[in-house]
């Protein structure tokens, strides 16, 4: 079942000879459940297609349709309650609030929206990644690592639809990057979540069920990641 479709999905910036196409008729769909990443060099428009399918930023034309929802045709209000419902968010800067702790980092998107924390959920959430020790702790006092549990703690603590991951490693290292992926992975298949993530990092995308590349604002490949694909990887990295 598609959970994520775009249409015909345009973002230009500009007019004229100065006119960049940011994305340039992107048509994408991704089923439930599913873990795919977008790779891409930087400016090939693989942060404006997650912006879009977040509701981040308006398309030029196209659509966008989240649970078959177009969300290109919500107002900013509708846009704000559904992104908030839907669609979780972690972002490679990570984006905790620094007077909180990592409990009270981890619900307050649920107590923004005015909703009852799903006690056990979150509880079973904050167990998988490792976070039972460290809920009075606050972000400082966290490895970028930990730091980077907690963003993703606070993204599943919601139930959202779809996963939103923007280069979630870009500023962890190679060993860690690897912890933090495989932790997102796990807690995809342990909760039935849709995952989006966009990388540089050929290595951090054969994680994925599905490799999209991006260039020009086109995609230009679409393919699965076997496990055999995946095993072959793993021996290239060991030599």
């Amino acid at each position: 079942m598609k959970v994520l479709v775009t249409d015909n999905l345009k973002k230009y910036y500009g007019t004229g000879e100065n006119q960049v196409k940011a994305l340039d008729g992107v048509n994408l769909k991704v089923e439930r459940g599913e873990f795919l990443a977008i790779v891409g060099t930087s400016g090939s428009g693989k942060s404006t297609l997650l912006h879009m399918l977040g509701g981040l930023d308006c398309p030029t034309s196209g659509k966008v349709f989240v649970d078959d929802k177009d969300i290109s045709a919500l107002k900013d209000d509708a846009l704000c309650v559904f992104r908030r419902r839907k669609i979780g968010f972690v972002f490679q800067s990570y984006n905790l609030v620094p007077v909180l702790n990592v409990y009270e980092n981890i619900v307050l998107p649920i107590e923004l929206d005015g909703n009852t924390v799903d006690k056990a959920y979150v509880d079973r959430v904050i167990a998988v990644l490792g976070l039972k020790e460290k809920l009075e702790s606050l972000p400082s006092q966290l490895s970028g690592g930990q730091q980077q549990r907690v963003a993703i703690a606070r993204a599943l603590a919601a139930k959202p639809t779809i996963l939103l991951a923007d280069e979630p490693t870009g500023n962890l290292d190679s060993r860690t990057s690897q912890d933090v992926l495989g932790l997102l992975k796990v807690t995809g298949e342990k909760f039935g979540q849709t995952i989006v993530m966009i990388t540089h990092n050929e290595e951090i995308a054969q994680l994925a069920d599905r490799i999209i590349r991006i260039e020009d604002g086109r995609i230009l490949g679409d393919g699965r990641i076997s496990d055999n694909d995946r095993s072959l990887k793993g021996g290239e990295a060991d030599e």
